[in-house]
C-alpha cells in the first residue's frame, strides 16, 4: 500500500484536483467549504489504471496552517507538488518544496494546475521557473505534468504517471513494530473512538491489545478500516482507522501514536543533524527555542548547536533538540522545525532518549556519525558504549533498531568477542569489549587502592566495590563472578581481593602485635584486660585465629581458649553439668573471665544455660 500527499500554496487547485481524479472531497470541514480553502488534512483515496488502490492526505496551502500541513506530509510516499499555471510559484510553493525535502521524500510527480486558464507560451515559462525551482531538492528530474480539474485535460496522463512510479517502489517494510501516528480522533455512533493515521514500520490486526504513546493508554482494536472498507489486518504503507476499545476521544489526540505495547518509549531529549534551510535570512542560534515537527505530533524545543555557536542558513550540524513533552519517535525518523513565521530547517533522528551531551567534543561528534551512517553492529556498539551495561531487549529499544534487524546482530558481535555477554538468557548484560576490559581495570584498580589504604585488611567488602563500580544490584552477582573466573578477583566470604594482595605489616605494627601475644600467654586464662590493640590489629589476629574475642574487653589466645572449651566440655561429659563457680575454680581464674567465657559458649551453643548451670549445646562435639 502507498499514500499520495499534495504540497503547494494556496488556491493552487489541490483539493479540486484530489476531487477530480477521486469523485472524493476531501474538505470535510463546514468552515472550510464555507471558505472555499482547506484548513486541516483532508482524506481520499483512488483506484489507478493498473488496479492498485491508494490512499491520499490533502493537505492546506495556506501559511496559516503548515502545521498541519506538516501534520500530514510525514506518512506520503508519492508527493504531488501543486503549482497553478496562473500564478506560478508562490511563497508556500518553496516552504511545502523545502519540507518535502527535509523529510526525505525522494519520489514526486510535479503538477501544473489550472491549465484552462493560461496559454502555451506561459505555461512554458512556468514550467521553466518549477524546473529551476525543484533542481537542488530531491524532486529534481521529476515528471511534470499540466492538467485542468475543469476540463479534465490531463487527468489520464497523471494517473499513468502515478502509476508508472508507484511500480518502481518498494513495498514497505514490515518490521513488526506498527505504528500508527494518529492524525484524526472522532466517535461514531454505535462504535466509539476512532482514530485514522498512515500505518508506518508493521501490520495491525483486529482484536489486538495496543498502547498509545506516549500516553500510556491500553487499548484493544475493535475493528479497522481502510478506504471505508472493514479489514482484519492492516499493512505498513495503509491509510488506517482503527475503532478503539475503552479509551474515550478526550484522552486522545494527533500526535499520539498507537503501537504493540511495551517497546515504544517516548522522549524529551533527541541527538539529530541538523539542516538550515539555504534560503533563511539569519542565522539560527544555539539555546533557540523553536517548534518541532515529526510524523503527527508537534512539540515546542530547544536547540543545543554541538559544533557551533549558530548554524547559517544552508549549514548542517549535530544537535541535540530538548522537547517541552515527550515525543513518540525512533531512530531514523525525519523531522521539520519551525519559527513562528518560518520552517527553518530539519533532519534526522538519529538517537532517541539521550543524555545532555556537552558541546565541540570530538568523541561526541564521532560516536553520533557512527549511528546516523553505521551498520546495525557498529550502531548497537555505540549505544553499548554511551551506557553499559544493558540487557540485550534495553539495548534494541536503545539502538532504535528493529529487533529483527538487532536480536541477531548482537549474537553476532557476541559470537565474535566484540560484545562480552555476562550471565545467561534474556537476563544477561552486555558490554562492548572494551567497555568490559574497561571495568575490570577499573575493579582492579579499586582493589588495589583499598589494598594500599588498609594493607592489614584481608579485602574490600564486596557491596563497597559494586558501589564503586556503579552497577545495579541485579548486575553485580554475574559481573562479580565473571571477574572471578577471569582471574581479575578472588572473592572469600563478603570480601574481594587481588589474587596478588598479602596482608601487609609495617615494623611498628609488628611489635604491638608481639607484645600483646606475649601478655596473652603470661596468663592465658587471665590475661590482662588493660593492654588491646587497634581494631584494625585486633580484627586481623582474629581473622587469623591466633586470638579469640570472647567479649568486648577479654580475648584469650587461641590455644588458651582451645584448652578451656576442652576441660569445660569434658567436666560437663563426665558430671552433666558445670557452673560457673566450678568453671572458674577449675581454670584458676577469676569470675569474670570464667562468666566471659561461658556467656561465649552459649552463644556459640557449645554449652546450654539452664538455671545457674550450663550443659553441653547443640554445637558441642
Amino acid at each position: 500500500m502507498f499514500v499520495l500527499g499534495t504540497a503547494g500554496h494556496v488556491d493552487h487547485g489541490k483539493s479540486a484536483l484530489i476531487q477530480a481524479i477521486t469523485g472524493i472531497d476531501p474538505d470535510r470541514l463546514r468552515e472550510e467549504k464555507e471558505r472555499g480553502m482547506t484548513i486541516d488534512l483532508g482524506f481520499a483515496w483512488l483506484k489507478l489504471p493498473g488496479g492498485r488502490e491508494v490512499g491520499i492526505v490533502d493537505v492546506p496551502g495556506h501559511e496559516h496552517f503548515i502545521k498541519n500541513m506538516l501534520a500530514g506530509v510525514g506518512g506520503i510516499d508519492l508527493a504531488l507538488l501543486i503549482v497553478a499555471a496562473n500564478e506560478g510559484v508562490m511563497p508556500q510553493t518553496r516552504e511545502h518544496l523545502a519540507i518535502l525535502d527535509l523529510y526525505g521524500i525522494k519520489k514526486g510527480i510535479v503538477v501544473v494546475t489550472k491549465k484552462d486558464l493560461v496559454d502555451e507560451e506561459w505555461l512554458q515559462l512556468v514550467k521553466m521557473d518549477i524546473e529551476e525551482l525543484i533542481a537542488p531538492t530531491a524532486l529534481a528530474g521529476s515528471p511534470m505534468i499540466a492538467v485542468s480539474a475543469i476540463t479534465r485535460e490531463g487527468l489520464p496522463e497523471l494517473l499513468a504517471a502515478i502509476d508508472l512510479m508507484l511500480n518502481s517502489m518498494q513495498p514497505k517494510k514490515d518490521t513488526g513494530r506498527p505504528r500508527l501516528p494518529v492524525d484524526r480522533v472522532f466517535t461514531i455512533a454505535g462504535s466509539g473512538t476512532v482514530v485514522t493515521g498512515t500505518l508506518i514500520d508493521g501490520s495491525l490486526h483486529a482484536g489486538q491489545e495496543v498502547e498509545i504513546v506516549p500516553a500510556g493508554l491500553k487499548s484493544r482494536l475493535r475493528g479497522l478500516q481502510t478506504h471505508k472498507t472493514h479489514i482484519d489486518t492492516a499493512a505498513p504503507g495503509s491509510r488506517v482507522a482503527a475503532n478503539l476499545v475503552g479509551i474515550a476521544t478526550s484522552q486522545l489526540k494527533r500526535g499520539d501514536v498507537l503501537t504493540n505495547p511495551g517497546w515504544l518509549a517516548p522522549s524529551t531529549m533527541l541527538n539529530v543533524r541538523l539542516k538550515l534551510l539555504p534560503y533563511l535570512r539569519h542565522p539560527l542560534k544555539h539555546n533557540t527555542t523553536v517548534s518541532f515537527h515529526t510524523g503527527t505530533a508537534e512539540a515546542m524545543a530547544k536547540v543545543r548547536l554541538l559544533e557551533k555557536e549558530e548554524l547559517k542558513p544552508g549549514e548542517t550540524s549535530w544537535a541535540q533538540l530538548l522537547l517541552d513533552e515527550p515525543v513518540a519517535i525512533v531512530k531514523g525518523d525525519r523531522f521539520v522545525i519551525r519559527s513562528p513565521q518560518d520552517t527553518l530547517g530539519g533532519g534526522e533522528i538519529v538517537e532517541t532518549r539521550t543524555t545532555r551531551y556537552k558541546r565541540y567534543r570530538d568523541a561526541i561528534i564521532r560516536s553520533l556519525e557512527s549511528k546516523e551512517k553505521g551498520s546495525a553492529q557498529e550502531i548497537l556498539i555505540a549505544t553499548l558504549e554511551k551506557n553499559q551495561p544493558q540487557e540485550p531487549g534495553a539495548l534494541v529499544r536503545n539502538s532504535g533498531l528493529p529487533p529483527a534487524e538487532a536480536t541477531p546482530a548482537i549474537e553476532a558481535l557476541i559470537k565474535g568477542q566484540q560484545v562480552v555477554a555476562i550471565g545467561a538468557g534474556e537476563h544477561r548484560f552486555l558490554f562492548s569489549a572494551a567497555g568490559w576490559t574497561s571495568l575490570s581495570e577499573r575493579a582492579a584498580a579499586i582493589a588495589q587502592d583499598y589494598h594500599r589504604k588498609f594493607p592489614t585488611r584481608e579485602g574490600m567488602p564486596r557491596g563497597e566495590l559494586m558501589n564503586k563500580l556503579q552497577l545495579a544490584a541485579a548486575a553485580s552477582a554475574p559481573v562479580l563472578s565473571r571477574l572471578r573466573e577471569e582471574g581479575t578477583l578472588k572473592e572469600e566470604g563478603a570480601f574481594v581481593r587481588l589474587p596478588s594482595h598479602q596482608i601487609q605489616l609495617n615494623k611498628e605494627q609488628q611489635i604491638k602485635i608481639d607484645a600483646f601475644l606475649r601478655a596473652l600467654t603470661q596468663n592465658p586464662y587471665a590475661p590482662p584486660g588493660d593492654i588491646m590493640l587497634e581494631p584494625e590489629l585486633m580484627n586481623l589476629l582474629i581473622k587469623q585465629r591466633r586470638v579469640v574475642k570472647v567479649s568486648d574487653n577479654v580475648v584469650f589466645a587461641a590455644a588458651a581458649y582451645d584448652e578451656m572449651v576442652r576441660k569445660v566440655v569434658s567436666h560437663i561429659k563426665t558430671k552433666g553439668k558445670i557452673t560457673l563457680a566450678e568453671t572458674r575454680d577449675m581454670l584458676n581464674t577469676s569470675r569474670k573471665y570464667a562468666q566471659a567465657l561461658l556467656e561465649h559458649l552459649d552463644q556459640e551453643k557449645i554449652t546450654r544455660r539452664v538455671g545457674d548451670e550450663r550443659v553441653l549445646g547443640s554445637g558441642s562435639t
